[in-house]
C-alpha cells in the first residue's frame, strides 16, 4: 500500500467514530470477549474498510470496535491477522499504521499462548518483555514509508518498559499469576514440535506463539509504544504427555475471560 491508502483507511474509519481513541487493543485467539466490555460501541466490519485485511482463523471476530473502557477512549480490533492465513508479513503492517493515523497513543496487543516456562500453568498471564524471532521475513521488509518511521529503526524499548511497570502494578488486582518473560515466534499454523520447544527454551524463550510479534515490530518502527500480554492456554508442545488442541486453547480462553478482562481494563485505568 502507499501512503495515501493508509489516509483513505483512516479517513474512512474517523468519518464513523466520534472522538480520537487513546488506546489501540489488538485481541487474540479465545479472548475476543473483552471486545462485550466496550461502552458505547461504534463496529466496523473489516471488509468495509478500503484495503484493510480480512480476518479467517477461527474465533477472530473481524470486527474494530471504538468506544469506552474504564473512561478512556479505546479502539479495538477483536480478531487479527496471522502469515498462517496466507497473507505476506509485508500486508500485517495495515492495521497498526491505521490506528497510528487515527490517533492512538499506545497499544496493547494479547495472544494466546503455549507456555514453555515449566513454571508456568494453564491460566497464567505473561507480560513480554522481549522477543525472538528466527523465522519469516520482516513486516518492514520492500520500500520505506518515511512518514511512518526510518528505514533502520531501534527495538530496544518495543516493549515498553513504563507500560510493563503499569501492568505489574495492576497486577494486585487480579487473581491472576502474572509473570514477565519472552515470547517466541512460529508462523504456524501447525503447533510446534517437541524438538522446537526444546530448542526454545535453550534460546531464552518462556512462551511460544503465532502472532503479535508483527505488529509490535511495526509499532516500533512508528514510534507507537506498546504492551502485550500472553495468556498461557496449554502447556507447549511435548511437556506433558497429550496432543495439542484448539479445543484446549479456547477452553482456558473462556475459563480465564472473566478475570482478564478485568486486568485489562484496569491496566487501561491507569494508563
Amino acid at each position: 500500500m502507499e501512503y495515501s491508502d493508509y489516509l483513505k483507511s483512516a479517513e474512512f474509519v474517523r468519518e464513523r467514530i466520534p472522538d480520537t481513541p487513546e488506546t489501540g487493543l489488538i485481541l487474540g485467539s479465545a479472548l475476543g470477549t473483552f471486545a462485550d466490555e466496550i461502552e458505547d460501541p461504534v463496529v466496523i466490519d473489516y471488509k468495509d474498510i478500503p484495503g484493510f485485511l480480512v480476518s479467517t482463523a477461527p474465533g477472530h471476530a473481524g470486527k474494530l470496535i471504538y468506544g469506552t473502557v474504564e473512561g478512556k477512549k479505546v479502539l479495538c480490533m477483536s480478531g487479527r491477522f496471522h502469515t498462517y492465513e496466507g497473507y505476506d508479513f509485508e500486508q500485517l503492517v495495515i492495521p497498526v499504521r491505521l490506528f497510528r493515523l487515527l490517533g492512538v497513543k499506545r497499544l496493547i496487543l494479547t495472544n494466546a499462548a503455549g507456555a514453555v516456562n515449566t513454571d508456568y500453568r494453564p491460566g497464567d498471564i505473561m507480560i513480554v518483555k522481549d522477543h525472538i524471532k528466527l523465522s519469516g521475513s520482516s513486516p518492514l521488509r520492500g520500500r520505506n514509508i518515511e512518514e511512518f518511521g526510518p528505514r533502520f529503526f531501534d527495538t530496544t524499548r518495543m516493549y515498553t518498559p513504563e507500560l510493563r511497570e503499569t501492568a505489574k502494578a495492576c497486577a494486585v488486582h487480579t487473581s491472576l499469576r502474572i509473570h514477565e518473560g519472552v515470547y517466541m515466534f512460529f508462523t504456524g499454523p501447525q503447533f510446534e514440535t517437541p524438538a522446537e520447544i526444546r530448542a526454545a527454551r535453550i534460546l531464552g524463550a518462556d512462551a511460544v506463539g503465532m502472532s503479535t510479534v508483527t505488529e509490535a515490530l511495526t509499532a516500533a518502527h512508528c514510534g507507537l509504544p506498546v504492551l502485550a500480554l500472553s495468556v498461557m492456554t496449554n502447556m507447549a508442545a511435548g511437556i506433558l504427555d497429550k496432543p495439542l488442541t484448539t479445543e484446549e486453547v479456547n477452553e482456558v480462553g473462556r475459563v480465564i475471560a472473566e478475570d482478564f478482562s478485568g486486568y485489562v481494563k484496569e491496566i487501561i485505568k491507569a494508563m
